[in-house]
């Protein structure tokens, strides 16, 4: 392991050992992260173990917040996924959050003193195919542009007002936008 690579490792579980969770989901899914992250080989490689870390954007804008359909899962979430090597899970949500919605998005809220935005949500799931994604979620600006996925992106998005959005978002992200509404 390089040493950006146990620097990221120390980041990544500092970051979520801190966290405050928003209720009892993620108060659950950051021991489960903790437990499974401390016995990962390769925590941000999904080949690796069927267990690993992914990094999802909570795209957000004056017209409320982006959830799409996942396409296999059928369940109404935010844009995220697998972290590419070399990456980090900030930089992964950020580029699925532009991949999947079309829009041109940036970090929102603060950044740290490397130029990071703050973690704001751990989520551990199932994510389809037998694996486990232990979630790491970051507040993303999406402007106010409607969202255009390209061809093979979910075309079930859209804008959603908090309260449309609470009612409609997966369990696993419910609690963070009841913690988040304006």
């Amino acid at each position: 392991m390089s040493h950006a690579e146990h620097e990221l490792r120390l980041r990544l579980r500092a970051d979520v050992a801190a966290r405050e969770p928003v209720d009892q989901r993620e108060r659950d899914s950051i021991a489960a992260f903790l437990s499974a992250f401390d016995q990962l080989a390769a925590p941000l490689d999904r080949e690796s173990d069927a267990i690993h870390v992914t990094g999802s954007g909570i795209v957000v804008g004056p017209r409320g917040v982006v959830l799409l359909e996942h396409k296999r899962l059928g369940i109404w979430l935010q844009p995220g996924g697998h972290i590419d090597p070399g990456e980090t899970p900030w930089e992964a949500a950020l580029r699925e959050s532009r991949e999947e919605t079309g829009l041109e998005v940036r970090f929102a809220g603060p950044l740290d003193d490397g130029g990071a935005p703050v973690l704001i949500h751990v989520d551990v799931h199932a994510g389809g195919r037998g694996h486990t994604h232990l979630d790491l979620r970051y507040l993303i600006d999406g402007g106010d542009a409607d969202p255009a996925p390209p061809v093979g992106e979910s075309q079930q998005i859209d804008w959603f007002t908090w309260e449309a959005a609470i009612d409609r978002a997966d369990p696993g992200l419910r609690g963070l936008l009841l913690a988040l509404t304006p």
